[in-house]
This record gives structure tokens, sequence and C-alpha cells, in this order.
């Protein structure tokens, strides 16, 4: 699009369509960075809030988690759209140092193993765990979403019990390991045979 004649872009050259996703985007970036989320935003619009928007001079890391829900007794899947931001742990940060130093005994691409559990304790970085982690960690898909800047990964945990799940984290390993990041949400109320897709997005942006 262009306003007063001129083309409005994003920081990496792709178009705006209007002014109205200028605001909408901007605003979803301020309410973001104020540590809020809003119900029922996708990832997509997500992460195009925090890239778009970032002007710092200074990087920024970001845990987005998104999730999918699979109801065994009606063979549905239930689409719970982005309900996590932040927060990347400091046992993570410490982790790229090492890796800067020597990649072999400090490996990143391990970052892979999803888990979930019953804990309800705020988010903090310098969390080491889930608080009641349930059922087993799954390995997830490796890759980006599409962009450079996107670290993906993909599980989909079957729980095997009725839980109210309300926390993720994303780990080094399939016991134990160093925490990347660990997510608390609204309960996701699941059966026996249920199963939760877990998205998780990490964004990072360079120095503007």
């Amino acid at each position: 699009m262009k306003l007063l004649g001129k083309e409005i872009r994003t920081k990496d050259g792709k178009m705006l369509d209007s002014i109205i996703q200028i605001i909408k985007t901007y605003w979803l970036a301020k309410q973001i960075r104020k540590g809020k989320l809003p119900r029922g935003r996708s990832r997509k619009e997500v992460i195009a809030a925090i890239t778009d928007s970032y002007t710092g001079i200074m990087g920024e890391i970001w845990g987005v988690l998104s999730v999918r829900i699979y109801r065994g007794e009606t063979g549905e899947w239930e689409d719970g759209g982005c309900i996590s931001i932040k927060k990347v742990t400091t046992a993570f940060r410490d982790r790229i140092v090492a890796s800067l130093q020597n990649s072999t005994t400090s490996p990143l691409d391990v970052f892979k193993y999803h888990a979930c559990g019953t804990g309800t304790t705020a988010e903090a970085n310098t969390q080491t765990a889930l608080v009641t982690e349930v059922g087993s960690r799954v390995s997830g898909t490796q890759a980006t979403d599409g962009n450079a800047n996107v670290y993906r990964t993909v599980a989909t945990i079957t729980p095997g019990n009725t839980y109210a799940i309300t926390e993720h984290g994303i780990l080094s390993a399939a016991s134990a390991g160093v925490l990347m990041d660990r997510s608390v949400f609204a309960a996701i109320n699941v059966g026996a045979s249920d199963s939760i897709q877990f998205t998780y997005d990490c964004t990072f942006n360079a120095e503007s």
C-alpha cells in the first residue's frame, strides 16, 4: 500500500495491505511486549507482530506456543490458536554462549523434546523444569516456519489419562535435560484418548 505517496513495508521488505493492518499489527505487538496475549490470535499473527514492529537496538528472543487438540471420541481436531508467549530461560541463554565456544559439548539442535504438565506456578526465566510433568516427552520435528529467524519444533503428546494440562516445556533430552522454555496457559482438559499437538516457535530478532 501507499501512505502519503510512499509504500509501507515491513523491515523485511514485505508490503503491508492497509493502514488498518499496520495499526492492528503494532497494537498487538504493544500488548505482547506488556506481557499480554489477546485471546484468539494465531501464531502467524503473533510472530508477524513481534517481527514487523521490532525497532530496538538489542536483539530479542520470543517463545511462541500454539496448540491443536485431538479428541479421541470424535476423531476431530480443535484449533486452540496461540496460547502463550515467553519465557526463554536463562539456562538456554547460557547454553547459547557455551555452544558458541564449543558446539560439540553444548549442541543446540537437541532442544526438540516437548513435555506437558499440570503445574500452575507462574513462569520465570530461572526455572529449570516443569512443575508437575505428566505423560511421556515426545521428540518434535524441527524446521523453520518459512522465515530464517524462526526455529520451529512440533510434537503431539497423548498424556494418557484425564488431566487439566496447564504447562508445556521445550527441553534438551527425553528425561532431565536443560529447559529452554516453559509456558503456562489456561487449562486444556483432556481425556485418556485425547492428544495435544504443540507447535513451538522461537523467534530471533536481530539488531535493527
